[in-house]
């Protein structure tokens, strides 16, 4: 149980080679919807002028030691242990739904290009797969209901959606029914099965081409934005307060 390739129910309506096909596709969606979010919403302009800005105001210049010591610390502390939130349960709940689902992104990769369905797969890449959507819909639904500060301060409904929240709404749609697809087929129950197969190409769909519209970019901006702010810390041009002892959070046990 749960050790065949989860994709293997979706044979009943498209062919491995329509399934890759549809894989490249949706990795295209992602990167135009980027380089089309970087222009439109002029980001790009604003790191490079940002960048100028700092080159101009800089008290004193970086080696390359200095600069590959920063780029470690900022892989390190703000991008593998997501040291931007102060909120402990925060950065817990970001880390799960990340690893879980790059864990899930390779595992479907491999099962789908190297394994296709109907090629026999190492039992252990469908255990990891299903392993990896785990952790994102834990660690997605954990920050959905709980975390979201936003909502909950402003007294809205924890059911009240943003265009900021399609991002993870279609990121767990898209997990959720996946798994179910993967639970129906195991229950041999065609009807849902061909439910939760067209609900999981939607929503995977949407997650994919809402790009411009949604915060899925962001996970591509983040690590840039870090080493920059903390190259700007290094060299003096930061334009924000300064911190004590390079700690940006106040002491707190959450």
């Amino acid at each position: 149980m749960f050790t065949a390739n989860p994709f293997t129910p979706l044979n009943a309506f498209v062919s491995p080679a329509a399934m890759q096909r549809y894989v490249v596709l949706m990795a295209l969606a992602v990167a135009v919807g980027t380089l089309f979010d970087l222009l439109h919403e002029k980001k790009l302009e604003f790191f490079l002028r940002e960048r100028q800005r700092a080159k101009a105001a800089a008290t004193r210049q970086l080696g390359a030691a200095e600069m590959t010591a920063i780029a470690v610390k900022t892989l390190l502390s703000d991008i593998a242990t997501f040291g931007e939130f102060c909120n402990r349960r925060r950065r817990i709940s970001h880390a799960l739904m990340f690893y879980g689902f790059a864990l899930y992104l390779i595992a479907s990769s491999t099962l789908l290009f190297v394994y296709p369905p109907g090629t026999p797969a190492p039992p252990a890449l469908p255990l990891l797969w299903n392993a990896g959507a785990l952790m994102t819909l834990g660690g997605g639904y954990w920050f959905f209901f709980f975390l979201r500060v936003d909502v909950v301060h402003d007294g809205h409904s924890r059911w009240r959606l943003v265009r900021a929240d399609l991002f993870i709404v279609a990121l767990l749609a898209s997990v959720t029914f996946a798994l179910l697809l993967e639970i129906a087929a195991l229950a041999d129950h065609s009807a849902a099965t061909k439910a939760f197969a067209a609900a999981y190409l939607l929503f995977t769909t949407l997650l994919c081409v809402s790009v411009p519209w949604s915060k899925f970019a962001h996970m591509f901006y983040k690590p840039v934005v870090a080493f920059q702010r903390n190259v700007e810390e290094a060299d003096g041009s930061s334009s924000l307060p300064a911190t004590q002892g390079g700690k940006r959070c106040p002491h707190s046990p959450t």
